[in-house]
């Protein structure tokens, strides 16, 4: 595996599993659990932005509620690095331990139009995690409040104003307000453009680079448009039915991916040329159930390449080359077509 120096690892992610139990009958007896997320490992370097990316249904949201302990993980460890240099395991954390993580993780959430309280003002929203932690009172935090909103590209006169008065992109930056009011260094942000325009998301991930750049902040970038993705991230991790199956630098899980599905993935992805006829043939077969996946390797029964062995041997999550992960069998043999650069 490639070494990165501990100081610049923010958060380290070791088989982290969230099942959730399956109950019937009068008794409500547990007949079976759904495997949400399913032995995930990856880390999170100071001041790049991660991006995760899969199918509706893979377990993305989970795994980024489960990192912030919006959920409690069935298992595994979620090290932080906070801001003294000890190492919280999430998890495992309670009570001080928990409240002293918020200080540390924020999260944008993706619908702008049901994230906002509407019976508060943009300034009860941004000053309520400042007024919560006892951070500011009074002016100060009349101050913080229109700090927050210079921030995001927004005017502080607009403080007295409920969200109902707002478009979907000036409801998203108040929500990036919000979760940066209380100074965080990792931002869970839960598909944040997907609810608006083409030309929003655009202002809307150009404001996340700049708040990047000027607070040091550490992203983990939840979506399912790949375009997204590609613009915003330093890294790329796609999940399939709970495990991650590729990890690489951005340009190369582009342009030389190692699993099929992430091919499958970047095949997808329409051209925006009518002239040009896609000879992209959609994969066969349904998504995996969690709740019953396939033996071995979860994507066989689904994958062209698929042999004998992936039917009943899980591959491992391995280093293929410098950085570059993959959970296939035959990823370092499979010469994939990737998209231009």
């Amino acid at each position: 595996m490639t070494t990165v120096a501990q100081d610049k690892i923010l958060l380290d992610i070791k088989d982290l599993k969230v099942h959730f139990p399956i109950k019937k009958g009068l008794w409500q007896r547990t007949v079976g659990q759904v495997r949400a997320v399913d032995g995930v490992s990856f880390d999170l370097r100071e001041g790049e932005t991660l991006g995760l990316v899969g199918e509706s249904g893979c377990g993305k949201t989970t795994l980024g509620r489960a990192v912030i302990r919006a959920l409690l993980p069935t298992d595994g460890d979620v090290n932080f690095r906070m801001r003294d240099g000890s190492i919280l395991n999430t998890r495992l954390a309670e009570g001080p331990q928990l409240k002293d993580l918020r200080y540390e993780m924020q999260f944008i959430f993706q619908d702008p139009f049901a994230s906002l309280n509407p019976r508060m003002t943009v300034f009860d929203i941004v000053a309520d995690p400042l007024r919560v932690n006892r951070i500011a009172k009074g002016k100060e935090l009349e101050d913080k409040v229109g700090e927050m909103l210079k921030l995001v590209g927004l005017s502080p006169s607009l403080t007295r104003r409920y969200p109902h008065a707002f478009s979907g992109g000036q409801r998203q930056r108040i929500g990036i307000a919000r979760a940066l009011a209380m100074n965080p260094r990792l931002v869970i942000a839960d598909e944040p453009v997907s609810a608006l325009d083409v030309s929003v998301q655009a202002q809307i991930l150009n404001l996340m680079q700049d708040l990047q750049e000027k607070l040091n902040l550490t992203f983990l970038f939840i979506s399912h448009d790949l375009s997204v993705v590609q613009y915003i991230s330093h890294r790329v991790a796609v999940m399939y039915v709970g495990q991650l199956v590729e990890l690489a630098p951005t340009e190369e899980i582009f342009t030389a991916p190692k699993h099929p599905y992430t091919q499958a993935l970047l095949e997808s992805v329409p051209v925006p040329n009518p002239a040009v006829k896609s000879t992209a043939k959609p994969l066969a077969g349904e998504v995996a159930d969690p709740a019953n996946p396939p033996s071995g390797c979860y994507f066989h029964p689904r994958c062209p390449f698929a042999k004998d062995i992936c039917q009943v041997e899980a591959p491992p999550f391995q280093e293929v080359s410098p950085g570059h992960f993959a959970s296939c069998h035959f990823a370092k043999e499979l010469d994939l077509a990737g998209v231009a650069s």
